[in-house]
């Protein structure tokens, strides 16, 4: 739950040919080890092995055959846990994620976990990625600390009572207001 908390505020940046698209994170979600919703809940497997490898390790997840979703495993190695990247704010290369997401407003092109890789152009390759390490897709540190609102999780058929999502408070960017 710490590092759900602790991402808000932060910049995900992802250089796509010379170009930075960029955003600030402004809402997250937790899944703890041993959550019943979470990826890592059928133990080590070859498609969610990055939710065991280091923490700030990506896995993008293909849900629903529609769409892309970014995690980052939230744990020391061997234990599987994860922070939903839910909604961004865009700040830099505006231009290409409106080519990669036509007909969304600003607000929403990366309102949801879907339109954020789909804004980005996160894609499978980017699975196993680190996000601490400063290439092609990383993190950086905000600008401003925000003020975070703990809400229950979204978009689950159980557990939904859980208090393990985390948003910036009166962001017009979050998936769902609380």
């Amino acid at each position: 739950m710490a590092l759900a908390r602790y991402l808000v505020g932060k910049t995900l940046v992802h250089q796509v040919r010379g170009r930075r698209l960029s955003g600030r994170i402004v809402e997250t979600e937790a899944y703890p080890p041993g959550d019943p919703t979470g990826y890592a809940r059928p133990g080590l497997t070859t498609a969610n092995a990055p939710l065991f490898a280091a923490r700030g390790s990506a896995y993008v997840r293909l849900v629903y055959g529609a769409c892309l979703t970014l995690n980052l495993a939230a744990e020391e190695e061997g234990t599987g846990a994860a922070v939903l990247i839910r909604a961004l704010e865009p700040l830099e290369g505006i231009e290409s994620m409106v080519r990669n997401r036509p007909a969304s407003s600003v607000r929403d092109l990366a309102r949801g976990p879907g339109r954020l890789c789909a804004a980005l152009g996160i894609g499978l390759r980017h699975s196993g990625v680190d996000l601490t390490k400063g290439r092609l897709l990383w993190l950086e540190r905000g600008t401003a600390a925000p003020r975070i609102q703990v809400t229950t999780r979204i978009g689950l058929s159980r557990d939904m009572h859980r208090r393990l999502r985390f948003v910036e408070r009166d962001s017009p960017f979050v998936s769902v207001r609380p």
